[in-house]
């Protein structure tokens, strides 16, 4: 599954329109649809308050089931599909780790050079 797939998963479990998310995220109807779509790129800032209206963990819209993976690659070792499953999902969400990856250097950086001034 992408992220994207993930969040409108998670919404319709948990009975949310796209009215509400569109409310809670603080924009209309059709930019949120734009979104669940693909059409708009994800902020680490939106992806983090989508998991918030959510109400869940930034990880679990990245990964809901990532023993899955490591079930199926275990139960099929060596199989090319298994491998490729992997890394085709891998390759979806990249960049949204490389992003979160990022934002989190910079505020460690931020948290110790307020340290240092302290």
């Amino acid at each position: 599954m992408t992220v994207i797939e993930n969040i409108r998963t998670a919404r319709k479990n948990k009975g949310i329109s796209h009215e509400a998310m569109a409310v809670n995220l603080g924009i209309s109807q059709t930019a949120y649809t734009k979104i669940e779509r693909g059409e708009t790129k994800l902020t680490v800032d939106r992806l983090q308050k989508i998991a918030e209206i959510l109400e869940m963990k930034l990880a679990e819209l990245l990964d809901p089931e990532p023993p899955s993976f490591h079930q199926e690659i275990h139960n099929n070792p060596g199989t090319a599909i298994s491998l490729q499953k992997v890394e085709n999902w891998y390759s979806e969400n990249r960049e949204v780790y490389e992003k979160l990856i990022a934002a989190k250097e910079e505020e460690i950086a931020l948290l110790k050079s307020l340290l240092k001034i302290s």
